[in-house]
């Protein structure tokens, strides 16, 4: 009887471990019956969730899921502006599982490779949605932020929802933004040029300036020196009559001294040349100052 006992006990304790699921902290299960999703009485999926469970053994296959945010970052896409410009977008995309049921039907049993591409088609196809409504300054350095949050929005609510798929987005982040080549040299090209047609505006306006600066520097510089001379010139006027009067002031008190004067003056004047030579008699009046005075 104890030869029967032994291997009774060990077949029920098989039975009784393959009958025991364990699904983790951070996962959930799908119970599979036959290969056959279990639904409960509503037609609905029937999750499980983190902790111990029972299953019929042999018969039932649990099926999990990761319940953690996920990541989908692949290459960067070509996007076409609303002026028909292209640009290279690189993006990633936060997800999780929001409906693991339907998550389960709509990936062919929860096959993430091909729910990351469902997920990829509905980003870009969104992307090209919001990128095609803009230009490329909005994009680049403009409206960033409103595009990935309006792409997020519309992914989890709008017509290109991924709710479909069982999949709530949690971000929508744009990584870097480039132009082709050839997108890249025409846009230089015209920035280069307005640039430079801003730069001679400005230089224009700056001559155009300066002009008028160094006009009134020069008007302000000519009433200067003309009200200087107007000055000098009544100064000089003012000193030369005074300077008259005071002459005449002088000899007019000494008429005698006065001749004197202008004798000696007249003197000079006739015999600053080595050559000079006049003919004159002895007692002429030019040369009374030089004779000896009359007793």
């Amino acid at each position: 009887m104890r030869r029967f006992l032994t291997p009774l006990v060990i077949l029920l304790a098989l039975v009784i471990y393959s009958s025991l699921i364990v699904v983790q902290e951070g996962s959930r299960g799908i119970m599979l019956r036959f290969g056959k999703v279990q639904r409960d009485a509503d037609n609905k999926v029937v999750v499980y969730e983190p902790g111990l469970h029972f299953k019929l053994p042999f018969i039932d296959s649990l099926k999990l899921l990761d319940a953690r945010i996920q990541t989908l970052d692949g290459q960067a896409d070509r996007f076409v502006t609303v002026e028909k410009k292209d640009l290279l977008v690189d993006s990633y995309v936060k997800w999780r599982i929001s409906d693991f049921g339907r998550f389960y039907t709509a990936t062919g049993g929860g096959d993430y490779t091909q729910a990351s591409d469902l997920l990829k088609r509905k980003v870009n196809d969104r992307l090209r949605s919001e990128t095609g409504s803009r230009t490329i300054k909005d994009i680049v350095s403009g409206t960033r932020g409103e595009l990935m949050e309006g792409a997020k929005k519309a992914l989890n609510s709008g017509q290109d929802s991924t709710a479909e798929l069982g999949i709530e987005v949690i971000d929508v982040r744009i990584k870097q933004i480039n132009m082709p080549d050839e997108v890249s040299s025409s846009i230089y090209q015209r920035m280069r040029a307005e640039r430079d047609a801003v730069a001679r505006e400005h230089r224009s306006q700056g001559k155009e300036k300066a002009a008028f600066i160094q006009a009134d520097v020069d008007r302000k510089v000519t009433l200067i020196t003309a009200n200087a001379n107007k000055k000098a010139q009544a100064l000089r006027g003012e000193g030369d009559a005074a300077a008259a009067k005071l002459y005449a002031d002088a000899f007019g008190s000494e008429p005698e001294f006065y001749s004197f004067v202008r004798s000696l003056k007249a003197y000079e004047n006739s015999f600053a040349g080595s050559d000079n030579m006049m003919i004159l008699k002895p007692d002429s009046e030019f040369f009374r100052f030089m004779q000896a005075p009359k007793k």
